[in-house]
């Protein structure tokens, strides 16, 4: 184990296992809610268990090696879904074309990964934009989960209304989410998926929506061409998505990863002073590398942007310092390749619930936002309401960043304005002007 410097981050083999089986227990909900988001876009959902299992596995493995720090990596909530529903099924693009974008948007940010351009966008941000971004984000796929859920529908008079709450799916749904809430409340580490498997079970049991148990509870990963992972490995289409109507996407899927991985890391490596010192600021280039390698492996195997998990505290926590910590999560997310049956057999309004968990955990950034300065106000409000409103991420940046330029400006305050604003803001009005090119 001399191969993670147990000793020179003082920390043991037993303290790493832990760690990683921590880690492992809060984002093994993944593989479920993930298959389960992505497969709305047209993909084979025994193909999206595997990827996801498989990706995780790839990425957390490198990070362990590479980076040697204890920040697990999958696919990331929130861009699967805007994946999914905004730019599948919301702009018709197909997911090989999508896939393709969140490639080139991997691959740029991999090149620019052994840059400083990170940093510079970082500073040249807002730190109020960046946390209204997240809850942005945060309410769209809030928005979307209850809506997979049935609590909120579509009304001809109101555009938007409410469910049939005497509906046995919006019922369970409801039901589902209110054990989240219980074993988040509880501070238990397994909340999400513990949550998952017990409303699982009561669906099985009871037969809400048709579930069954599932026949079996292990086989062997379904790598098939028709409906297992062939079916959506190296499927994705780069020339398509090299066109000028692809450019916001590619910006979103870029964007969101860069605040999010960054975020995310930093945040975590602070939990466990890992990234200070000269060798703390090395381990924290690799991460990021690693961070922006596993977004383009995510779509040469069929995923969405893979990304950094804020669930890694949890190892940080229990005293994982290295990459043996993100070793154990690789291993047991290897297992998981095994278990297809049972996820499969998961109902669908056991999993949304998860989406909305997250949305309201990521929306809960708004309380750092300072809403006295008239132009963070602005740009802030229109970052969160645009996107769950227009379905759109790229639509609620560019609102909001444009917005920002104008208050500014209109406040004579030039001097609040930096490069990256500028930057920003003009590739926002150019989205608004691609639309409808």
């Amino acid at each position: 184990m001399d191969i993670f410097k147990l000793e020179q981050n003082k920390t043991s083999v037993k303290t790493e296992l832990i760690a990683g089986l921590g880690t492992f227990l809060t984002m093994i909900y993944i593989i479920p809610v993930n298959s389960n988001i992505m497969s709305n876009a047209g993909m084979p959902i025994d193909a999206l268990i595997v990827a996801t299992a498989l990706v995780t596995l790839i990425a957390c493995m490198f990070n362990a090696f590479y980076a040697n720090t204890p920040v697990a990596m999958s696919v990331g909530m929130g861009m699967n879904a805007y994946f999914a529903f905004s730019v599948c099924l919301g702009s018709g693009i197909a997911w090989q074309s999508a896939l393709g974008a969140v490639f080139i948007s991997g691959a740029i940010f991999l090149c620019l990964a052994f840059t400083n351009f990170r940093v510079w966008v970082i500073k040249s941000i807002p730190l109020d934009l960046r946390l209204a971004i997240c809850a942005g984000i945060g309410a769209f796929i809030a928005f979307l989960g209850l809506k997979e859920m049935g609590v909120i529908v579509y009304n001809e008079a109101t555009l938007v209304g409410l469910g049939n709450l005497a509906s046995a799916k919006v019922l369970f749904g409801l039901f589902s989410f209110i054990l989240i809430l219980l074993f988040w409340t509880l501070k238990i580490k397994a909340a999400f998926i513990l949550a998952v498997l017990i409303s699982s079970l009561v669906a099985w049991i009871f037969g809400i929506g048709g579930a069954t148990f599932p026949k079996e509870l292990v086989s062997l990963p379904n790598f098939s061409s028709v409906d297992g992972l062939g079916a959506i490995f190296l499927q994705l289409d780069i020339a398509s998505a090299l066109n000028l109507a692809m450019i916001p996407v590619i910006l979103t899927f870029f964007i969101t990863q860069l605040f999010d991985s960054i975020g995310t890391i930093t945040g975590v490596g602070a939990r466990g002073k890992i990234f200070e010192g000269e060798e703390g600021e090395k381990k924290l280039g690799r991460t990021l590398i690693s961070d922006a390698s596993a977004s383009s492996v995510g779509a040469l195997v069929g995923t969405s942007t893979v990304t950094a998990f804020v669930e890694s505290t949890t190892g940080v926590e229990s005293g994982g310092r290295t990459g043996l910590t993100t070793l154990v999560v690789a291993l047991c997310f290897g297992l998981c390749l095994f278990f297809l049956p049972l996820f499969k057999a998961i109902p669908a309004n056991a999993i949304y619930p998860v989406l909305v968990m997250v949305g309201i955990l990521m929306f809960m950034e708004v309380r750092n936002i300072n809403f006295k300065d008239p132009s963070i106000a602005v740009a802030t409000f229109f970052i969160i309401i645009m996107m769950p409103f227009t379905y759109s991420i790229t639509t609620g940046f560019a609102f909001g960043f444009v917005s920002y330029l104008l208050m500014r400006i209109f406040s004579k305050e030039l001097n609040q304005i930096s490069l990256g604003i500028w930057v920003l803001s003009l590739i926002s009005l150019a989205i608004f002007v691609l639309k409808f090119i």
